[in-house]
């Protein structure tokens, strides 16, 4: 049976003009109406930046009193930059990291001086022992750039060992998917929590987009659907919500710990799914 509260965390991108800051702003007051047991900070888009994300997790847990945890990406950082970044994060009371490989920032020709998540895990355990609850990436379809299944699970697994506390996967729309990637987690002998992360769709034209670059699927017969829907917003808005909110009640009826919204620092989408699981 479905718990009438699940435990829900929430991902929000740093904003770069005053118009995104507003509309972070209304969104966060929204949604931690919703009692997240955390809310996470992307590095920027595509790794670009290093000083709005701690910008942000400092003015979501002043402003707002939240549990606001950093993503920290390897590509284009050196040891100080990541060290730095981290004793700032420490300062400012942050006991939770997301350590990603991520993507190499634009205009940047090398990758900084990790290549894995793993050597990024294995250097804050390193400098920063237990203090860092250490969350990692996991790919229930399989990361884009992996060479096969058996290839990426055993990076995954590599990640876990090398000292991190939970995984949170790349959303998805296809439940087996996640149910298939637990199972050989378990079975290559990674016992920790593998949270779902889930995108509830809003903009199905920019899901598109996003999907092609990250190597998530979306099914045929849901793009058909939303195809078949054409303008009608209703319309579209109601049967999206329907669909996340199914999938995220079959996570959660088979034994998914809790949920992570994309929230794309949009409070409506998470708002509506979270509805419907109530």
């Amino acid at each position: 049976m479905t718990a009438a509260r699940p435990t829900v965390s929430f991902e929000f991108y740093p904003p770069k003009t005053p118009e995104q800051q507003a509309q972070l702003e209304r969104s966060v007051t929204r949604l931690k109406t919703r009692a997240p047991k955390f809310v996470s900070v992307t590095f920027g888009a595509g790794g670009s930046t290093l000083s709005y994300t701690p910008d942000t997790v400092r003015a979501l847990r002043a402003g707002h009193g939240l549990d606001a945890v950093p993503h920290l990406s390897c590509m284009g950082g050196t040891r100080a930059e990541i060290a730095a970044l981290l004793a700032q994060y420490r300062e400012l009371g942050c006991t939770r990291v997301v350590a990603l490989r991520g993507d190499l920032p634009s205009g940047m020709a090398t990758p900084g001086d990790f290549r894995h998540a793993a050597d990024l895990v294995r250097f804050i355990r390193a400098e920063h022992g237990r203090h860092f609850h250490i969350t990692v990436a996991a790919y229930p379809e399989i990361h884009p750039q992996a060479a096969d299944a058996h290839v990426d699970l055993r990076h995954f697994a590599e990640k876990m060992q090398a000292g991190a506390d939970t995984a949170i996967t790349q959303y998805f729309y296809n439940a087996d998917a996640y149910f298939h990637f637990v199972a050989d987690a378990r079975r290559a002998g990674v016992d920790a929590p593998i949270v779902p992360g889930i995108m509830p769709i809003s903009n199905f034209m920019q899901l598109r987009r996003f999907s092609e670059q990250c190597g998530a699927e979306i099914p045929r017969w849901l793009t058909r659907r939303m195809q078949a829907l054409g303008d009608d917003a209703t319309a579209l808005r109601g049967f999206a919500g329907e669909v996340v909110a199914g999938m995220c009640r079959r996570l959660l009826d088979a034994g998914a710990p809790e949920l992570h919204f994309y929230t794309l620092n949009l409070a409506r989408p998470s708002e509506a799914v979270l509805d419907l699981l109530h």
